[in-house]
């Protein structure tokens, strides 16, 4: 088992995965050219981050000693350095690095079936990606919680220290193609 998340060049050791499960068909448009899945799968190997299959048993990562990484193909533009950054915070801290966006749509409060008043978005957050896991919490669980970013954000955080970090821009969460298309203007090569 591995006693410390560095290597002999003192390169920063970590596993991870990029989820395009329980997601459709949207991980395969095209974005500049490629799938959304291939450019998080960049993104990751680009980090520093050793990818592995979703497959892998999830007592070989545990043996493996060292963080987890999930990243979700639907966000696919988030910045290598972004990541390599939230793995490096959450070796710092212990703690679980969950990335988020300011939310910026209008939210409104429902009561009774009836849409109510406007919600301050001062406080909220939108979970994107990545989710970094210490190898201590790794250690603690039997698998992750669960495929969905936000459920898999709300179980760790019932039971281990999470940071939440903003992310960059365009490591933004796409919903739809229209996303995609927005998300292409954002990151289009100048």
């Amino acid at each position: 088992m591995t006693t410390t998340p560095y290597d002999d060049d003192d390169e920063l050791l970590a596993l991870g995965v990029v989820l395009e499960e329980e997601r459709g068909s949207l991980p395969f448009a095209l974005l500049h050219g490629e799938a959304l899945v291939t450019c998080a799968a960049w993104a990751l190997g680009d980090s520093g981050v050793t990818p592995v299959d979703l497959g892998t048993e999830w007592a070989g990562l545990v043996d493996g000693g060292e963080p987890f990484v999930v990243h979700d193909s639907l966000c696919p533009m988030t910045p290598a350095t972004f990541i390599a950054a939230c793995l490096m915070r959450s070796v710092a801290t212990g703690a679980v690095v969950v990335a988020v966006r300011p939310v910026t749509d209008t939210v409104k409060a429902v009561a009774d079936g009836f849409v109510g008043e406007t919600v301050d978005r001062e406080g909220l957050w939108s979970v994107c990606s990545p989710i970094v896991l210490p190898a201590a919490v790794v250690a603690a669980l039997d698998g992750l919680p669960s495929l969905d970013f936000v459920e898999l954000a709300r179980a760790l955080a019932a039971r281990f220290p999470v940071e939440y970090v903003e992310a960059p821009p365009e490591g933004r969460r796409v919903a739809d193609l229209a996303d995609v298309e927005l998300l292409a203007a954002l990151t289009a090569p100048a």
